[in-house]
């Protein structure tokens, strides 16, 4: 019997969506009988494209990207089953303030699907509004690659942050608190692994260009995850990748009590959320001070990922709802 083919539709094969949400499901999706595809749709021809390999698919997934009224209709027509996966608050802007443009593509690709994937409980209720077939997907890590024995530097204490510079901003902004607190922590050091630098006159910084070869290694020698970030809407949509990648590598977590990491990061076992200026130095500089809890919170972490937010787990539920599609 030949297998069943899933075609995945992004906006690029590196950006973090299409590799947590779409690529790290290849392999078990093959053991269970489906043949995955992966296609951009970017300019005509490549649309063409799509629409003849969407015919042939039994399911066709677009990972939050929006398509125009006209497009959206011939994908509709050659689509046997369509879904749509959501891990961002794809109907504002970027900076949280509403946009009627975005919310009207969001609403019109939401309610010609036959089932939405939406990585959190906010972007569910969101979508619920406009199509009631919402399976809640957490972004999720196949933790075995974060499991490394690494040295840790000790002549510096590491602070790690990984992103890209989409949300650079939110480090930026934190810099003037990390900096004061240089002087408390006299070694301490901000690692940024990411495709850019931010270095400060009054603390030491060090780039690690972000690869996939190297962001276990990269986080897992360092000592402490940071996630400062503002709670807006366009935040509230964030599935917490940045978190669920630290306590896969064994760190401990101070992360701003925004969005969904407020409820992956378990105060005081997982990590501490931190709201305020003092919150973040008070809970760093414990961190610092004692490296039991450091250990202790690092492996209560990987515990959480391996038992929640595993690729395993989450594979799961997605082949439940694939199976449930007529």
């Amino acid at each position: 019997m030949k297998d069943k083919q899933i075609l995945f539709i992004s906006k690029g094969e590196n950006s973090a969506s299409t590799r947590y949400r779409a690529l790290s499901y290849f392999e078990p999706l093959r053991s269970n009988g489906w043949e995955p595809l992966h296609i951009t749709a970017h300019g005509i021809l490549p649309r063409i494209k799509l629409l003849g390999i969407a015919n042939q698919a039994e399911v066709v997934v677009i990972l939050r990207k929006t398509f125009g009224l006209s497009f959206l209709r011939l994908l509709r027509l050659c689509s046997k089953n369509l879904v749509f996966d959501l891990d961002d608050a794809v109907f504002c802007r970027s900076d949280g303030e509403p946009s009627k443009s975005r919310q009207m593509s969001f609403e019109k690709v939401i309610s010609n699907c036959e089932q939405v994937w939406a990585g959190n409980l906010y972007l569910a209720d969101r979508a619920r509004q406009y199509n009631e077939a919402v399976k809640i997907l957490p972004t999720s890590l196949d933790y075995r690659k974060y499991l490394l024995e690494v040295e840790k530097d000790s002549d510096y204490f590491d602070l790690v942050w990984i992103g890209s510079r989409s949300t650079q901003k939110y480090l930026k902004e934190s810099l003037p608190l990390l900096e004061s607190l240089s002087e408390i922590i006299p070694n301490l050091r901000l690692k940024i692994v990411a495709d850019f630098d931010l270095p400060t006159k009054r603390l030491k910084t060090v780039a690690v260009p972000w690869s996939e070869e190297v962001e276990a290694e990269a986080l897992a020698s360092a000592h402490v995850g940071i996630a400062p970030m503002p709670d807006d809407p366009w935040t509230k949509g964030k599935c917490g990748l940045k978190v669920l990648q630290y306590m896969a590598a064994g760190l401990p977590v101070v992360s701003s009590p925004a969005g969904v990491n407020r409820e992956i990061v378990q105060q005081g076992v997982t990590g501490f959320l931190a709201e305020k200026a003092g919150d973040w130095k008070t809970a760093i500089e414990r961190l610092f001070h004692d490296s039991e809890l450091r250990h202790s919170m690092g492996k209560a972490g990987q515990k959480r990922v391996i038992e929640h937010f595993s690729v395993d787990e989450t594979f799961r539920k997605m082949s439940e709802s694939l199976n449930s599609l007529g």
